[in-house]
């Protein structure tokens, strides 16, 4: 994973993410869940941060279901000045049950995770100075730079550079104290579910301010709570057609919200099941269904599938449907050969369209 993220670095991938499994993704069924290494996520990108010096790196997303959300706050903080301010905070509702029931955590309902859900990121925000909290001081809040590509669980592309419910947040100024020194803004958070009372987070990111991502597709809850509150929206496995429905949708949302839509970016997850040539892509696609069983169905509709000809035609689909960062989902092990192909036929060619667009 290091010599990957080390390449991906090197050969202009814009964004590289670890996901946050404590299982494999899906959940194995034969003979049971839990069969396929994996490590755990905020030591995996601590890691990542130290191997590489360009990319963003992040997670799309951290279930907030895991860890007590100002912890998590501190960790991204610390990956963040690790990574000399490349670091971008995203959090979901979660959704892997089997996991968080082998580790003791509670699973409760979609219900109650998207009311966790709300709740972590009115705390979370104040912490990291995220936009929507805070003006920072010198970031420019998640806009990336002139075209690329990263991955989740390796690499991805970036093809343009791209609340309330009665709860309590009282987010302090900070200030000069009589000996000169500066007072911590303090921040105090009282829900259901999480809480703070009068909480330095110090130091800051290394930038002021972090930017903070939200995935998920839910039209009635988590669309809403990206236009409030995020820097950055994520989807995961979904085709071009529905990613466009979804980004109107979340437009619509950030009117009612009273903010510009173009104020949050827009990015999506897929499969990564491309060939290096036909006769590989044909072995990749007929794989798909061992590796997801009933889940690879739909899986394929969010899928990059086929030659690297083919997966030009497929990202920009989602560009013409308002993304403005492709992510691809690598694997182990790492077909080095079609990640190759992406690179140096499908990452220029995009980039090629975008910019005469």
């Amino acid at each position: 994973m290091r010599a990957l993220w080390r390449w991906l670095d090197g050969n202009g991938f814009d964004w590289i993410s670890a996901w946050d499994h404590i299982y494999e993704a899906p959940p194995a069924s034969d003979p049971r869940p839990g069969t396929i290494p994996h490590f755990e996520a905020v030591a995996t990108l601590a890691a990542m941060a130290v191997e590489t010096t360009n990319a963003r790196l992040g997670c799309l997303v951290f279930y907030v279901g895991y860890r007590n959300p100002g912890l998590l706050a501190k960790a991204a903080i610390t990956i963040d000045h690790l990574a000399g301010g490349r670091f971008e905070l995203g959090l979901g509702a979660g959704w892997h049950q089997w996991e968080a029931e082998a580790y003791g955590y509670d699973f409760p309902s979609a219900g109650t995770r998207l009311d966790m859900l709300d709740e972590a990121t009115q705390l979370i925000g104040p912490l990291i100075n995220a936009s929507r909290f805070s003006a920072g001081d010198g970031r420019d809040g998640g806009a990336g730079g002139d075209g690329g590509n990263g991955t989740e669980g390796g690499g991805g592309n970036d093809i343009e550079g791209g609340g309330g419910n009665g709860i309590g947040n009282d987010i302090g100024n900070g200030g000069d104290t009589p000996d000169g020194t500066v007072e911590p803004k303090r921040t105090s958070f009282s829900g259901n579910h999480f809480r703070l009372v009068e909480a330095s987070c110090l130091p800051p990111p290394r930038y002021g301010s972090m930017p903070l991502w939200i995935g998920g597709v839910g039209e009635k809850r988590t669309l809403p709570m990206a236009a409030r509150y995020a820097d950055g929206w994520n989807a995961a496995y979904i085709s071009a057609g529905e990613y466009g429905d979804k980004n109107r949708v979340l437009d619509v949302a950030c009117q009612a919200a009273g903010r510009n839509p173009e104020e949050i970016e827009r990015s999506v997850n897929l499969v990564f099941a491309m060939g290096a040539d036909r006769a590989q892509a044909d072995r990749i696609s007929s794989g798909l269904a061992e590796q997801w069983g009933p889940m690879a169905d739909r899986i394929r509709g969010g899928a990059l599938i086929g030659t690297p000809e083919q997966a030009v035609d497929q990202v920009m689909a989602y560009a013409e449907a308002g993304a403005q960062m492709v992510n691809i989902a690598l694997r182990a092990p790492f077909d080095d050969e079609a990640l190759r192909a992406y690179h140096e036929v499908v990452m220029p060619q995009v980039r090629a369209e975008v910019g005469a667009r």
